[in-house]
């Protein structure tokens, strides 16, 4: 059940310092791990893989509860929650750091700044990676690890093969300043809701199609009501997985050493899960015979690129032309 931010949090966990809320002695060390989208998708089943890591390590001195499809809070909400120790873990999308004034993290919204799965890595298990997890620390958030999904899709209820075809279309988007320009460089009105909010609005009509992972688009059934897929793998979609700073610094040194080892462990798997389970999501939307799936040609794809590639000089400034230029080079980016 959702509650307003500022009075629940407040009252239910103010002024504990090692933990989101008081617990009796001897009890389990609670962590409430909230998550958007369903638990078959890559992060869902990260998730769940935590939990049991973390759980078996800790010879049960730690419970980790995990709440999926936004049962706790939506987009907007989680890190705030977070912020104020209502939730101890959360895994949001890395765009969603920019409201908090980390905005270098949008640099992962432009439009196919990573060539490849390899490229991508070198950016976030590099150097580059770790400097960007440490701006969360001014904010409270502690981040611990990157976690992958994949690169994205496009679906309407026509065909999306050039940049001419989105031109008037409503396109949802989540919220982000660089997803906004890349839909209005291809023609198209963004309008940016929450994730959960993403299905029902493309089943009334309030917007007529949408950008996501196969897995994301699969498990919130918006293949069923999206009559045409581009496989353009056009941007990409990751998270962070971070916890209250707080909360992780009050934690017994050898508790943060177990569950450091279980989310390495658990990351490692989802990385070997995400690119299998989005290709599991586009074999089962082929399968359900509602939508058309089209693939971009190279040269589609290089006018997809050539449309979408102002919006690199009009975000470096907001983002910070030297990350970007710093992703770009470690990516091997043209």
């Amino acid at each position: 059940m959702r509650f307003p931010l500022l009075a629940a949090a407040l009252l239910a966990c103010a002024g504990f310092a090692s933990s989101a809320c008081a617990q009796p002695r001897n009890a389990p060390i609670v962590i409430k791990f909230s998550h958007v989208v369903a638990p078959d998708t890559p992060k869902g089943r990260a998730a769940e893989r935590f939990k049991t890591l973390a759980e078996q390590m800790s010879n049960g001195q730690v419970k980790v509860e995990v709440y999926p499809n936004s049962q706790l809070y939506r987009d907007r909400e989680e890190l705030e929650a977070l912020q104020l120790g209502a939730v101890q873990m959360l895994a949001p999308s890395l765009a969603k750091f920019s409201p908090l004034g980390v905005k270098e993290f949008e640099a992962f919204d432009l439009p196919y700044i990573f060539p490849s799965k390899a490229a991508l890595y070198a950016v976030t298990e590099g150097r580059i990676g770790r400097n960007l997890l440490r701006k969360l620390e001014s904010k409270g958030i502690t981040g611990l690890a990157y976690w992958d999904n994949g690169f994205k899709i496009m679906s309407a209820n026509k065909p999306l093969l050039a940049p001419a075809d989105f031109r008037g279309l409503r396109m949802r988007i989540q919220s982000s300043r660089v997803l906004d320009e890349q839909m209005r460089a291809l023609g198209a009105q963004p309008l940016s809701l929450a994730f959960s909010e993403t299905a029902p609005a493309l089943r009334d009509g309030v917007v007529q199609g949408t950008e996501n992972t196969p897995s994301n688009m699969y498990t919130q059934r918006m293949h069923e009501t999206q009559k045409h897929v581009t496989v353009s793998n056009h941007g990409y979609l990751g998270y962070a997985v971070i916890v209250n700073k707080k909360f992780w610094d009050g934690l017994p040194a050898g508790t943060r050493r177990i569950l450091e080892r279980a989310m390495a462990e658990a990351t490692a798997y989802e990385k070997t899960i995400a690119q299998r389970t989005n290709d599991e999501a586009m074999a089962a939307i082929r399968r359900a015979g509602t939508t058309t799936i089209h693939t971009l040609s190279p040269q589609q794809q290089a006018e997809w690129r050539k449309a979408m590639a102002p919006v690199y000089t009009r975000m470096e400034e907001r983002i910070g032309k030297d990350v970007v230029q710093a992703i770009r080079r470690e990516a091997g980016t043209p």
